[in-house]
């Protein structure tokens, strides 16, 4: 199984470059990707002490955010390396300041993980929620390297739980222990032999709780409300869209601002052409005064969180099709 599973990384590196010829993504996935090695060997040093975080995308990094901050205020000699898989995560937080060096994390193969743990040689490593790589996975435990899963959560259809998942059971054996967020995830791992595990809960919870504390002024949305009650829509899909333009286009007296899942030019248009009222879209805002229109589209991510801490009523999308119901913490 194991020589399968690295054969196949090794196809789909040249697969993707292919793809990436026709998707903008993808493209982003696979540029992002090239200069890793060079970037991680600039900025650390051998004799460097390193932490190294991994996380899916900006939701995962929002997870772990809490225990960098920790492990930054604990370790302040040890360089923070965080790795992305997503571009949606890494083009939004490649320059944070959580930590000191920042890269999309190289394909799994064999090589890519040897030689990422020649160049990071972490003292501990943090995984967030979910991101299972067998190969640094084995290379982290081959290296004896103290390895932790962050707010994990496991269902009973995951392959660890399957007859035919005796690999990716093994690559769990890295985990010094697995801090999870329910009761059910911590007796399925008991059910596989797992008893290294902690009810730890999700640290969305104290993300939310920090970003509570911060400044939340975004000049351009007061504007843009002048005192109007406003409806918020956040992270919106089309089977949502569908369910409350009919609603926007024959409300009256109320302001609306829509945060897109999906913020490819494309949908937006599609997205402002289906709205019969006023629209003003994040990227054009320069130049006008937000005061004069009745929805505000916002194609850029990142700000959301604060753009929820002005709505007099909230939408949290996902739940009306297949991605699944987002992070209902944020308002």
């Amino acid at each position: 199984m194991f020589f399968l599973y690295n054969l196949l990384t090794i196809i789909v590196g040249p697969l993707l470059k292919i793809v990436a010829l026709f998707s903008p993504k993808i493209k982003l996935f696979t540029e992002g990707r090239v200069t890793v090695f060079d970037t991680l060997s600039q900025n650390i040093n051998p004799t460097d002490k390193t932490i190294w975080f991994h996380s899916a995308s900006l939701g995962e990094y929002e997870q772990g955010l809490p225990i960098m901050e920790k492990m930054r205020e604990v370790y302040p000699q040890h360089k923070i390396v965080l790795t992305f898989f997503s571009p949606s995560g890494y083009e939004i937080r490649k320059n944070t300041n959580a930590a000191d060096v920042v890269v999309y994390l190289p394909l799994d193969t064999q090589a890519n993980a040897m030689k990422f743990m020649d160049l990071v040689h972490p003292e501990k490593a943090f995984f967030i929620k979910y991101e299972f790589w067998p190969n640094y996975l084995r290379e982290l435990k081959e290296r004896d390297v103290k390895t932790y899963l962050i707010s994990g959560l496991f269902r009973k259809k995951q392959v660890f739980f399957k007859w035919y998942g005796g690999f990716y059971r093994d690559a769990l054996k890295t985990f010094s222990h697995f801090f999870v967020q329910d009761e059910s995830s911590k007796m399925l791992l008991h059910t596989i032999g797992y008893n290294n595990v902690t009810i730890s809960g999700d640290t969305r919870y104290d993300r939310v709780s920090q970003i509570l504390e911060r400044d939340n002024n975004l000049p351009f949305i007061e504007e843009f409300i002048a005192d109007r009650t406003v409806i918020v829509f956040g992270s919106s899909w089309p089977k949502d869209e569908a369910l409350f333009i009919d609603f926007i286009n024959n409300s009256a007296g109320l302001k609306f601002i829509i945060a897109p899942h999906n913020i490819k030019p494309e949908q937006i248009t599609a997205l402002k052409n289906s709205i019969r009222k006023s629209v003003i879209l994040f990227s054009e805002k320069e130049g006008k005064n937000p005061a004069d229109f009745d929805v505000f589209i916002i194609n850029t991510i990142g700000i959301l969180g604060k753009i929820y801490s002005y709505a007099d009523v909230a939408y949290v999308g996902g739940g009306f099709g297949t991605s699944g119901l987002h992070n209902i913490l944020e308002p």
